[in-house]
């Protein structure tokens, strides 16, 4: 009987094994370099937005040139610009921070006071003897505040909240006092872009009750009000005025009454009554707006152009007078001014967009307005750039809270939206 014969085992099945062995262990190593890739990524936007003081990179440099040549961008560490452009010399050309139109400025002695219990952006204050009320605003662009924080200058705390009407607007507010009575104009009613309302409130700041006023002849994008010889002044985004008179909380009128149109329109300006005259200061042409389409009415940015524009109302409100303009173009300065000593002081703001990547720019300038002489000088620098600055003043001392900041030192552009307030010993 003939013996049976081992017959060796092909090695395709070895082969196979190990081919799969590589490749699962490929997939296993590139899976590994994606998830930690992508937690790096995580980390790093965590870092951008809770950061307070810088970013992690340097931005580029803006090389300006003259007329008739082509626009570079050069890249800087430490002191040296790495780049430039071929064939020119440095007298051919200036070169711009990335923190673009910042100006020279003194530092302020600065310290940081009780933070609001809220965060807020686009909210509106007033300041009546040692009481601070801090209207509404944004706490993110998905949700609205609807109360007053009210901070007492005398013991610097937040001292009180008082809950505001269910339809008053929630944003971009017009308010104006007479010393007792809060009047709440119009403004914008719920988060994102959402579109504005006519209602109107007077808030008695002794009783801390709400009123009912007049409403707008029709809802507006409020951008001032003030009171002028017990005369209240509406200016909404476009060229329209409207005035009423008011005395103790109520209206002396049962309309809203034209007046003299403002020569240019636009939001976010600051409007000053000083020794019996209207001052209408900056402000913008543009705005975000709700994107066509969008059911919670999304914010789309529009094209914007900021000014420096300056205007004066006076004697018998029948004539705009042009004034010297800011040291730059400011907008988002509503509620970011206080009278001090005849003169006006203005904390932050928003200037001309980046003139390389287009994105909004921040200002951190402190400017003062000499009411004597119709002139302007930068008095100093805020901790950081932020726009919608909320400011008073008490006891030689600027106060503002509250807006959105900046990135860093080294980046200009809005970030963060805050609730921290500050202060620093002035001498104007």
């Amino acid at each position: 009987m003939a013996k049976h014969q081992h017959q060796p085992q092909p090695k395709t099945n070895n082969s196979c094994s190990k081919f799969v062995f590589i490749v699962t262990f490929a997939c296993l190593v590139g899976l590994a370099c994606i998830i930690n890739l992508a937690s790096s990524f995580s980390l790093y936007n965590t870092y951008l937005s809770f950061t307070s003081n810088w970013v992690s990179h340097k931005p580029p440099f803006v090389v300006v040139p003259k007329a008739g040549e082509e626009p570079n961008i050069s890249y800087k560490t430490g002191d040296g610009v790495l780049k430039r452009k071929k064939g020119h010399t440095s007298d051919s050309k200036r070169v711009l921070s990335a923190t673009f139109a910042d100006l020279p400025a003194p530092d302020l002695p600065w310290e940081q006071m009780p933070s609001a219990p809220v965060p807020r952006l686009d909210g509106s204050s007033i300041q009546i003897g040692n009481l601070f009320y801090v209207i509404s605003g944004y706490g993110s662009l998905d949700y609205v505040h609807s109360h007053v924080d009210v901070f007492n200058f005398s013991d610097n705390t937040w001292c009180a909240r008082i809950e505001a009407p269910k339809y008053m607007a929630n944003s971009h507010l017009g308010v104006a006092s007479d010393g007792r009575f809060i009047y709440v104009v119009s403004g914008q009613y719920g988060p994102q872009c959402r579109g504005p309302t006519s209602v109107t409130y007077v808030l008695d700041t002794q009783t801390r009750e709400w009123l009912d006023f007049p409403p707008l002849p029709a809802p507006r994008q409020v951008t001032l009000i003030p009171i002028l010889v017990k005369y209240m002044i509406f200016h909404d985004t476009a060229l329209s005025t409207l005035g009423f008179s008011v005395k103790d909380g109520k209206a002396l009128e049962k309309d809203w009454q034209p007046m003299i149109q403002i020569p240019r329109g636009g939001p976010h300006r600051a409007c000053v009554v000083a020794n019996d005259r209207l001052f209408v200061i900056g402000g913008q042409e543009g705005d975000f707006m709700a994107k066509p389409g969008s059911p919670i009415f999304k914010c789309s940015r529009r094209n914007e152009v900021v000014y420096e524009d300056v205007y004066m109302l006076e004697g018998e409100m029948k004539e705009w007078k042009v004034l010297p303009p800011m040291p730059k173009p400011n907008s988002h300065i509503e509620c970011s001014w206080v009278i001090v000593n005849n003169s006006i002081i203005i904390t932050g703001g928003t200037t001309e967009k980046h003139p390389v990547n287009n994105r909004m720019i921040l200002v951190g300038e402190v400017f003062q307005f000499h009411l004597d002489s119709l002139t302007w000088s930068v008095i100093g620098k805020l901790p950081y750039r932020a726009k919608t600055t909320l400011a008073a003043f008490w006891d030689g001392y600027l106060y503002f809270t509250s807006g959105q900041r900046d990135r860093g030192p080294d980046n200009p552009q809005p970030m963060k939206v805050v609730g921290e307030m500050w202060r620093a010993k002035i001498n104007v």
